[in-house]
């Protein structure tokens, strides 16, 4: 009807606008419908003036949630597409709105959108058939195309990019839009227009990469994800020399993870053999301290480790060249204090880099670059303290290696002594000895897989352990002492401490593990009686009558300890005590005190725990050798009081058949 009456409606149709309009947000959406389809048809045949005035209302009906609204204003916009008498005018106007149909929830309404859009591509072809001439006769396929993805028809593509100027900023402000639909809307808009664009984004880089940056801290994961996606598309058709010129830069004014993320896709979108000339400096970039240690956050260090797999996943075996600045910055991320599923991931991505390489696993890596990781580690230890990020990256390096830190050991050893001396930080040095401590406990797995471990001890011992063994004031000092024990006694249970090592190192160590008994914490308490236990096993024959004297007196302390492992592990150790002293040249001098310790050991036979009666009545059937009748005197003189005098008994017994066996 007002196709045959178009020239009288023209005066007329501007004055219906308004009314239609105020009515096409109706609450019935058949309303809404008849109104949507009377405004096409009245701005088509009609004012076309007038399209201005409706199109933010039509934007508005595509987020309607009636799938017959949306398929409606997709219908209308097509139309216009198609027949609007000044549509080249409305072009960067009208194209969004159908494009936005393409991520519509209904197949039926994608389906109509496409439909309309490669007619207006072959049409707008057609017209313009002169000035396509060229591309029409000389276009090439790209050898790069995202998978999954049809290539639209030259029209369809020349549309796009001859309007993409108009188009972006306001698409880029609907990207940071306050309603969470029409930022998600914007972002699947932008991914078809890029798609469309192809190589023509390169000029419009720089507010594309602005957008991206925003978009990728997003709180909502579907502007994020849609927006990673756009971000891979500037990796296809993009040359590398340009997006990630832009991208470092950008970097270095605004560090976010948001801008790692952006870095991350533009890599994995990218052709291998055109990212390939760039691969030295994305290594070398990554692994720059201002990058990779540049935040401790584990949404930034996943990013990092996203950029570091898309890398691997493109470029293959060209990472070679790069495999050092990459386990650089893999390092780095298993330094942060973080999930354990993130270390796994970390793991997997070194295990992908090896096998690239055709390395057997991750530890061959470190096989490959632990005297690089070693020096890039190192060179600062002389300053480090607690904060600093490298102590971490040294943990990771020494633990994780495996076998191969017994590799490093002249390395590995410099900076502990470098690191552990008291005047250094307190903190850094607890976290080395823990290290230590952990290592040891595997030594023949980690520092000693190579054999060469015992040749250090000498330093360990007397550079590294004795002075922190020393007592000094505060909780900090105190795990240090408890942590220095224990990889004193880690290396006398492994067996890299031999006696002839013992012997060399008694003097120097004996009266500072003696002290340790005293400690608040049971751990170091129970260590110091087991390495003294050790130590008198030894050398205990070749001590003097003072060292008798302090060693018995303060293992003795440890019967009334509130540990019973420690009370048993000084019962033990007393009794090794008794078998030196007996074969020793001091045994003469040390009556008096064997005779005090007689009288203190059988008060303990009274103990409330049986386990210590029996270790103690052993300790006096080993002691009782030493003077048997002054023992025998002793226990007449107490039996009576004891509440238990079985073990009196017992003890008498055992004296006497050792008088008549002798």
């Amino acid at each position: 009807c007002l196709s045959a009456l178009t020239e009288h409606f023209h005066m007329q149709s501007e004055s219906l606008i308004k009314p239609l309009m105020q009515t096409i947000s109706h609450q019935h959406y058949r309303v809404r419908v008849d109104v949507i389809q009377a405004t096409g048809a009245v701005i088509q045949f009609g004012n076309g003036k007038s399209v201005d005035d409706v199109l933010s209302h039509l934007a508005q009906r595509l987020f309607d949630e009636i799938p017959k609204v949306r398929h409606a204003v997709t219908t209308v916009i097509g139309e216009w597409l198609l027949h609007l008498r000044d549509r080249y005018s409305y072009f960067h106007k009208l194209i969004p709105l159908l494009l936005g149909s393409f991520t519509d929830e209904i197949p039926e309404n994608t389906k109509l959108a496409w439909t309309y859009w490669e007619k207006i591509g072959l049409q707008w072809e057609k017209e313009n058939e002169e000035d396509l001439k060229d591309k029409m006769d000389f276009s090439v396929s790209p050898s790069h195309y995202p998978k999954g993805e049809t290539r639209p028809g030259l029209g369809c593509r020349e549309l796009v990019s001859r309007n993409l100027s108009k188009i972006l900023p306001g698409l880029c402000h609907d990207l940071t839009d306050w309603v969470e639909g029409t930022r998600i809307k914007a972002s699947q808009l932008l991914y078809t227009l890029l798609l469309h664009a192809e190589d023509h984004i390169t000029q419009h880089m720089e507010l594309l990469l602005r957008t991206l940056y925003q978009a990728c801290s997003d709180e909502e994961s579907e502007v994020v994800k849609n927006s990673v996606k756009a971000a891979e598309l500037i990796g296809t058709f993009v040359s590398p020399k340009v997006s990630l010129k832009l991208i470092t830069s950008a970097f270095e004014q605004t560090p976010k993870a948001s801008c790692v993320m952006v870095l991350a896709a533009v890599i994995r979108g990218s052709p291998k053999e055109i990212l390939q000339p760039h691969v030295t400096q994305l290594g070398n970039f990554l692994s720059q301290a201002g990058v990779c240690q540049r935040s401790e956050e584990v949404f930034y260090m996943e990013q990092l480790l996203y950029c570091v797999q898309a890398l691997i996943e493109v470029c293959q075996e060209d990472c070679k060249e790069i495999s050092f600045q990459l386990m650089k910055v893999l390092v780095t991320i298993m330094a942060i204090p973080s999930s354990q599923d993130l270390k796994e991931k970390v793991e997997k991505t070194m295990s992908s880099l090896a096998e690239v390489q055709q390395l057997e696993s991750f530890h061959c890596l470190y096989k490959q670059h632990i005297i690089q990781l070693m020096e890039w580690v190192s060179v600062s230890c002389e300053g480090w303290t607690c904060y600093s990020p490298e102590v971490l990256q040294f943990e990771v390096i020494t633990t994780h290696s495996g076998p191969v830190i017994g590799e490093t050991l002249d390395d590995f050893i410099l900076v502990l002594k470098t690191c552990l001396q008291p005047n250094k930080d307190p903190q850094m040095r607890l976290k080395l000895f823990t290290v230590l401590s952990q290592l040891l406990q595997k030594a023949s797995e980690t520092l000693n897989s190579q054999g060469l471990f015992p040749s250090y001890l000498e330093t360990v011992i007397k550079d590294i352990l004795a002075p922190n063994l020393q007592w000094h004031a505060g909780r900090t000092a105190a795990a240090i002492r408890a942590t220095a024990v224990l990889c004193l006694w880690a290396l006398i249970h492994c067996e890299m401490l031999s006696p002839k090592e013992i012997l060399k190192v008694k003097d120097e160590l004996m009266p500072q593990i003696i002290a340790s008994m005293d400690e608040d914490s049971k751990i170091t308490r129970l260590m110091a009686c087991r390495i003294v236990d050790v130590f008198l096993k030894v050398c205990g024959r070749q001590f003097d009558a003072d060292k008798f004297k302090n060693t018995y007196t303060e293992v003795l302390k440890r019967l009334d300890d509130a540990s019973c492992d420690v009370r048993l592990a000084a019962a033990h150790t007393l009794a090794n005590w008794f078998k030196c002293l007996k074969d020793s040249d001091v045994k003469s001098s040390m009556e008096g005190h064997v005779e005090f310790l007689y009288q203190e050991l059988l008060i303990h036979l009274d103990d409330p725990d049986e386990n210590l009666q029996k270790a103690v009545l052993e300790v006096l059937k080993e002691g009782s050798i030493l003077y048997p009748d002054l023992l025998v005197r002793e226990i007449e003189g107490v039996v009576h009081k004891h509440q238990t005098p079985i073990y009196c008994n017992q003890l008498l017994h055992h004296i006497q058949s050792a008088k008549e066996s002798a």
